[in-house]
Parts: structure tokens; sequence; C-alpha cells
């Protein structure tokens, strides 16, 4: 079973982020970029076939040189191979389209990609390449098992989960659940040792219209100034909760 992991190269969620050019661009100075969250989830589950049942892994990546330290982390991690598509990830729709001509000249069966990126929150790519694939898809998914060319996929609904059985080729929306975060994996030595010799093939792109633009971004409101309050003086805080907050 050949695997493709999409893996979307985003802010650490410690990151302090600002905007340039009146907000219309994301400045990265002072950045720290990780694998997306929800795609390491994949990654792990992607690794455990690899064990499990002898699956190869190759990870894929639609973005500048920029992004390759975010390529190899997932090569020590424990992936096969690595694949950067050289051209700037401007909107869902192409890169769904880049990431689609990937899986079909690579021919793979199973394509997990992240529910959705934490930097932008699209939610739209992994849709998207199965439907230009004209492939199954699951999304949501924090459960998946594959047993030749049938799998059994767990996806979260409102108010509870779903299982559903289909057939490979598959692409999936992966998320936390996927596998458990105790058995994320973090790279050791060996690891990263052995992650400088695996091949890391950067393609150029095919043609692909942008559909979407962001216009401009804005900053959640900050949060109020928070009162402390001595432990000794009940009165004052009955009194600033009936005065001022007006919850008594």
């Amino acid at each position: 079973m050949k695997i493709l992991v999409c893996i979307s190269h985003v802010p650490d969620t410690t990151s302090k982020i600002n905007f340039s050019n009146n907000d219309t661009k994301f400045d990265t100075n002072g950045v720290q970029f990780v694998i997306n969250p929800n795609d390491e989830f994949g990654l792990t589950r992607a690794m455990w076939f690899k064990e499990k049942q002898g699956a190869s892994v190759t990870v894929v990546n639609v973005g500048g040189a920029e992004t390759e330290p975010t390529l190899r982390k997932a090569l020590a991690i424990g992936a096969d191979e690595a694949i950067r598509v050289n051209t700037v990830a401007t909107d869902g729709f192409s890169v769904a389209k880049q990431l689609a001509n990937v899986v079909n000249n690579g021919g793979y069966d199973l394509v997990i990609a992240g529910r959705e990126s934490i930097d932008y929150n699209g939610g739209m790519v992994p849709g998207m390449v199965a439907g230009l694939l004209n492939a199954n898809f699951v999304n949501n998914c924090i459960g998946l098992e594959i047993d030749g060319t049938s799998a059994k996929v767990v996806r979260e609904i409102d108010g509870g989960k779903e299982t559903v059985s289909t057939a490979l080729p598959l692409v999936i929306g992966g998320q936390k659940g996927l596998v458990e975060e105790s058995d994320l994996r973090i790279p050791n030595m060996r690891g990263i040792m052995m992650a400088r010799k695996k091949p890391l093939n950067v393609v150029d792109p095919v043609d692909a219209n942008q559909e979407t633009t962001s216009v401009s971004f804005e900053k959640p409101t900050p949060k109020g100034a928070v009162t402390l309050v001595s432990p000794d003086n009940l009165d004052e805080l009955v009194s600033l909760l009936h005065n001022e907050a007006k919850v008594i």
C-alpha cells in the first residue's frame, strides 16, 4: 500500500502573530513553523501502517524552500521520502490541484490530509483533492483501519461518531483522535541522521487558478484587564461583582 501524507507548514501555536502591508499579509518574521497538528496525527497513523502492514509513506508539501525543514522533520519521524511542489500555497483550490497531480503521478492508494490547517482554517483541501481524483472521501476522521483494498473509517459527527466502510483509493481528512496524543512521535537522533539521506524531491507545479484571495486580516479583540482582589477582602469582591461585572 502506498500512502501519501499531506503536510502543511504552519506557525507554532505559541508564536506571536502579526500582519503587514495594512493587515493584508502575514508577517513571518520571528515565527517558528511546525507540522500542522492535524497532519501530524495523520502521519503517525501512516507510520503504524508502515510498521504493521509494510506500507510505504511519502509526505508532500506545497510551498517554497522554507518549508523543507518541516518535511525533514516528517522524514525524521519515519516517512520514506518527501515531495515539495515548488510553488507558494495561495489558496485551497490551487493547493488541491497540485496535490491531486502528485497523487496521479505516484499512484497512491491512501491520501491522508489534516481536516484543516491551523493557520487559515480553510478546511477545504482534502475534499477538493478527492473531488479532483474522483476518489472516496471521509472527513473528520478519528479512526482508520485498512484490510486489503477495503477501509473501515470512524468519523466524528454532531453528538457522536459514525463508522463507515469504503474502498481504496481513499482520501481522509484526519484530526485529533486518529491516534492518541501520547502516540505522537518526537524525532530521535537516529531518525534525524537518517532523514538527511532520504530523498526530498522538488517538483514543478501544474497550472492552477487562484480561486480565492485574502483581502485583510484582523486580530481578535484584546482581553480586558484583570482586577486582582485579596482573598481577605470579600466585601470588595462582592462590590465589584455587583457594581462592575453586574453578575450578582
